[in-house]
C-alpha cells in the first residue's frame, strides 16, 4: 500500500487542508493499493502563493543552475527507474515490458534532451535595433492524465523548469504515485523551495481552482476534449494562456504499394500499446479494397497474441484498462460498433476468458467499419482496430481527414516520395512515414479538437516562454 497523506508545496511535505482521501485502485486485480489527499481550493491557493513567490527568484537563475537541476532530476529518475515502473504498472496496467522502457524510460529521455537543448537555445537575439528576449512566462498550472502519468508530468516540469518558470502539478487522482515519487526526485535534486508544487485531488476541486487562478500565468493540460474546454473556459476568464494536448483518432494509411504485412503488423502494435489507452494510437487501418480481406487476416492474427494478463508478468502484452469506468465506455463502443454494422474478427464484447476480475478488455479488431460511424470518429482509448477499406489514394486522404481530431498518423508505400507527400496532406500535427520512429525531440501536439500548442524539443520550451523586444 502506498499510503500518502502530505502534499509537497514550498519545499516541503506538508498537511492537505482536508482530511478526506482518495483510493487508489489497481485495475488488474480491482484491489484498493493506496490513498492520496483529496485537496481543496485552500490547497491550490497555497501552493500558487508558494510559486508565485520563488518565481521572483527562480526565474533569474542562470541557464547553468537550470541545466545542473534537470541533471540531477534525470539522475535521479535513472536511480528510481524500477520503482516508477512497477508504480505505474499497478496503477494504469501497463504491462511491464511497457512500463519499463517508455512509462519510466521515456521520461528520463526528455529530461535529457531540455539538459542538452539548454546548451544551444537563444534566450535572446538582435533584429535590427531590438534586442528580442525570451523570458520566463511565470506560474505554470500542470493538469496531467493516468494513462503516461509520469511522461506527462516530465513533458511539462522539464521544460517549465528550463524556461525559468515555478509549478504547481495536479496529477490525476487514478495514477498518482509516480507524481509523488517525482516530487521526491526534485527535492532530492535541490528543487528551490516553491518552485515545484505537487496539489493531488478530484479535476472539480484542485484542477478547476488551477485553471481558473488569476496568479496562473500559464494552464498545461493533457486530457480529454471535454475537459479540455472546461480548463479553456476558466483560463480565457483571466486571459491565461494554456496549452491543450487532447484527444486523437489516428489514422495508418496502407498505399497498395506498401508492404502489407509489416505496415500491418505495425499498426496493430500501434494501435494496442499501453492497452490502446494512447492519444496518439493509429486506430483507424485503412487499407485498400484489393487487398482489406489479407489485410483482416494478418490483423487477427497479430491482435491473437496480445492475450491479457497480470500486467508484472514480464509476458504479458495486454493489461486492464486503467478504470471500471473506462473498461465500461470501451465495451459500449464494441457494441455501438456492432450495432452499427461493423463484424468482429478478433476479440470483441464481454470479459475475456479466465479474466474473472480486473478491467479487462479482450484485443479487438472490427471489419466493415464504415468512416463516418461512432466507432470510426470517437476516441475509444482501448485495444480497438477499426478497418476500413478505400479505392483509390485521394478516397483515402479524405477518409484520413474525415476527423475531428488530428493528432497523429501513418502512411506506407515502398515510395517514400510518395508517402511524404501524402502525409503532408493529412491534417494532424504528426506523421510517421513507414514505421518512422517517435522523436522525442520534435514537436508534439495537434491540429482541430486534438489541442493547442506544443510539447517537446525547442517547441515544448517556447510553449513556457514569453516574448519581449527591447528597442536600443
Amino acid at each position: 500500500m502506498n499510503i500518502f497523506d502530505q502534499m509537497y508545496i514550498g519545499g516541503e511535505w506538508v498537511d492537505c487542508s482536508s482530511s478526506k482521501v482518495i483510493e487508489v485502485e489497481n485495475p488488474a486485480t480491482e484491489e484498493v493499493v493506496g490513498t492520496v489527499p483529496a485537496g481543496t481550493r485552500a490547497d491550490v491557493l497555497k501552493a500558487v502563493a508558494s510559486a508565485r513567490s520563488a518565481f521572483e527568484s527562480w526565474q533569474r537563475s542562470t541557464v547553468g543552475e537550470r541545466k545542473e537541476l534537470l541533471q540531477r532530476v534525470s539522475d535521479g529518475i535513472a536511480r528510481r527507474t524500477g520503482e516508477l515502473a512497477v508504480a505505474i504498472s499497478v496503477e494504469v496496467g501497463s504491462p511491464m515490458r511497457i512500463a519499463g522502457p517508455i512509462q519510466a524510460g521515456l521520461p528520463k529521455t526528455v529530461v535529457d534532451s531540455y539538459v542538452d537543448l539548454l546548451e544551444s537555445f537563444e534566450f535572446e537575439h538582435k533584429v535590427g535595433n531590438s534586442l528580442v528576449v525570451r523570458e520566463a512566462a511565470g506560474v505554470v498550472g500542470a493538469i496531467t492524465p493516468w494513462n503516461y502519468p509520469l511522461h506527462q508530468i516530465v513533458c511539462k516540469v522539464a521544460p517549465a523548469l528550463a524556461a525559468g518558470c515555478t509549478i504547481v502539478l495536479k496529477p490525476s487522482e487514478l495514477a498518482p504515485t509516480a507524481a509523488y515519487l517525482f516530487a521526491d526526485i526534485l527535492h532530492e535534486a535541490g528543487v528551490p523551495a516553491g518552485v515545484f508544487n505537487l496539489v493531488s485531488g478530484h479535476g472539480a476541486a484542485v484542477g478547476e481552482a488551477i485553471a481558473g487562478h488569476p496568479e496562473v500565468d500559464l494552464v498545461s493540460f493533457t486530457g480529454s476534449v471535454n475537459v479540455g474546454k472546461r480548463v479553456g473556459e476558466l483560463a480565457a476568464a483571466n486571459i491565461t494562456r494554456t496549452a491543450l494536448e487532447l484527444g486523437g483518432k489516428s489514422a495508418s494509411v496502407i498505399l497498395p504499394d506498401a508492404d502489407l504485412a509489416k505496415a500491418v503488423k505495425v499498426g496493430v502494435h500501434n494501435a494496442f500499446l499501453n492497452g490502446g489507452q494512447t492519444c496518439m494510437a493509429w486506430t483507424r487501418m485503412l487499407v485498400h479494397a484489393d487487398q482489406y480481406d489479407e489485410a483482416l487476416a494478418i490483423a487477427a492474427s497479430v491482435a491473437a497474441s496480445y492475450f491479457p494478463g497480470d500486467p508484472l508478468d514480464p509476458a504479458t502484452r495486454l493489461g486492464p484498462m486503467a478504470s471500471a469506468a473506462q473498461r465500461e465506455r470501451v465495451e459500449r463502443l464494441i457494441g455501438v460498433a456492432i450495432g452499427e454494422g461493423a463484424s468482429v474478427v478478433a476479440g470483441g464484447p464481454g470479459r475475456p476468458v479466465g479474466q474473472d476480475r480486473g478491467h479487462y478488455v479482450s484485443a479487438t479488431v472490427l471489419a466493415d467499419v464504415h468512416p463516418d460511424s461512432t466507432i470510426a470518429q470517437e476516441e475509444v482509448f482501448g485495444p480497438v482496430l477499426s478497418m476500413i477499406r478505400f479505392n483509390d489514394e485521394e478516397e483515402a486522404l479524405r477518409i484520413a481527414n474525415n476527423s475531428a481530431y488530428g493528432l497523429s498518423g501513418a502512411v506506407w508505400s515502398t515510395d517514400e516520395r510518395r508517402a511524404i507527400d501524402f502525409a503532408r496532406r493529412v491534417r494532424t500535427g504528426q506523421m510517421d512515414v513507414n514505421g518512422g520512429r517517435f522523436n522525442p525531440i520534435a514537436p508534439f501536439g495537434g491540429y482541430k479538437k486534438s489541442g493547442i500548442g506544443r510539447e517537446l524539443g525547442v517547441a515544448g520550451l517556447e510553449e513556457f516562454l514569453q516574448m519581449k523586444a527591447i528597442q536600443l
